[in-house]
């Protein structure tokens, strides 16, 4: 079988010429005109700028203390989820063994002697 390719012109395929944005700002002359550089920014800004004197120490120890705080809510929070969805599924079991007719569908435990 024989492969077909796309009929292409030379208009289509051109190689863009990539500068360094350290280049100095001149235009670039070509026989089809000239090229504008782009404007580079004169230095990356920091954040500085933004940084502002606090009237208060930051107190380590009580971030630390959130932050603990924060977990234990956390995996709390995920312990009680984890048990209500297990609850959820053994209701839903022992729901499904009664609607099914049957009669030993609960779990009887007994104390170990």
């Amino acid at each position: 079988m024989k492969t077909q390719r796309p009929i292409t012109s030379d208009e289509e395929h051109r190689v863009l010429q990539f500068r360094p944005r350290t280049a100095s700002p001149t235009p670039i002359r070509r026989s089809g005109g000239t090229v504008q550089p782009l404007h580079a920014t004169p230095e990356p800004l920091d954040l500085s700028r933004y940084e502002q004197p606090r009237a208060e120490r930051d107190d380590f120890r009580r971030r630390m203390l959130a932050n603990i705080a924060a977990l234990a809510f956390t995996i709390a929070l995920t312990a009680i989820g984890i048990w209500l969805a297990v609850s959820i599924a053994d209701l839903r079991r022992t729901q499904d063994c009664v609607l099914m007719g049957r009669r030993d569908c609960v779990k009887i435990t007994t104390p170990h002697i």
